[in-house]
């Protein structure tokens, strides 16, 4: 089957290490189901990968890629909950937790296996392309807000780094919820895209805002952390995802975080249960993700490009046929 794999990890060019070609179809044991593909998103975990991060050497070649919506074998449609292992369902006691393409084939081809229980219904009246974008990026920014910010109607949040995936999914989740939402872009356009999604206001990287905020949604890391900490009231709340900048700032604003009495808490992905609330929301409020391009599989080479070079405003989907 034709699939885009990490053939080599390099971690100063990690395009170089991609191949797009052959690769043997999945080998479905007991308690999987085997899907074929309609349409996988990109993420920055995927360029990250071939930088070596979360995968070595003696699993390669790696399939990459982590989301993705398509047909069970008895023609259902369905999405895929990214994280293999939750609860020990479908693997063994010593296989731990995971996400695709670290210890299992990942979902850029025609088909991927997966466990069973990792295998969701496909609302009604969501494409493929929209589905695909939801289990890594939108699902990562759910959490953020609804579990681990705790924001609720009325409440105020800044997000940065308006235009990828994670923060792109932060505007539009958080102004369907009822928050007030500020983003920061250094990209002009971006911005404008922000206000158009529901961002009350966006502003250049670093500006003063016209108020302090009770939570920040931070993904770029470095580059923006003292600002996120500034940008907070007393008692406030900032929750990490990411470092695309880099993970260690100049300046941590440790004196103000206890002077504050701010909180720091860092999320990654999201379970099983918050995917299903996450499709019921989308379901329920007529939310869909923002997709920047979709592109056929055999130029996977493009959408990563286009992801490294952060070049996008929402998600990058490629399809299959």
């Amino acid at each position: 089957m034709f699939a885009a794999y990490a053939a080599r990890i390099d971690r100063d060019q990690p395009l170089s290490g991609l191949e797009l070609g052959e690769r043997p179809a999945p080998e479905v044991r007991p308690g999987w189901s085997l899907i074929d593909v309609r349409a996988a998103s990109l993420n920055h975990h995927d360029v990250w990968s071939l930088r070596g991060v979360g995968i070595t050497e003696d699993k390669l070649p790696m399939i990459l890629g982590c989301d993705a919506a398509g047909v069970d074998q008895d023609g259902n449609e369905v999405v895929l909950h990214s994280v293999i292992g939750q609860s020990g369902h479908g693997v063994g006691p010593t296989e731990g937790r995971s996400i695709l393409t670290e210890k299992y084939q990942g979902t850029f081809a025609e088909q991927v296996a997966v466990p069973t229980w990792n295998v969701l219904p496909k609302p009604k009246g969501m494409s493929f392309a929209e589905a695909a974008c939801l289990p890594t990026a939108w699902l990562t920014a759910y959490r953020m807000l609804f579990t681990n910010a705790g924001v609720r109607p009325g409440d105020s949040v800044l997000v940065q780094g308006a235009g990828g995936g994670v923060a792109t999914a932060a505007i539009v989740l958080g102004k369907a919820a009822g928050l007030r939402v500020f983003a920061t872009s250094r990209d002009e356009h971006k911005r404008r895209r922000a206000v158009e999604l529901g961002a009350v206001e966006a502003y250049e990287s670093g500006a003063r805002l016209p108020e302090r905020v009770d939570a920040v949604i931070e993904t770029v890391g470095a580059a923006t952390w003292s600002h996120s900490v500034k940008s907070l009231r007393p008692g406030g709340t900032l929750v990490i995802s990411g470092a695309t900048s880099g993970d260690r700032p100049a300046h941590a604003e440790l004196t103000r975080i206890f002077f504050l009495e701010l909180k720091v808490v860092g999320s990654t992905m999201g379970t099983k249960d918050e995917l299903e609330d996450l499709l019921a929301f989308c379901s329920a409020t007529g939310v869909r993700p923002v997709i920047d391009e979709v592109l056929p599989l055999d130029r996977a080479r493009e959408g990563f490009e286009k992801v490294a070079a952060g070049d996008v405003f929402g998600k990058v989907v490629l399809t299959t046929g």
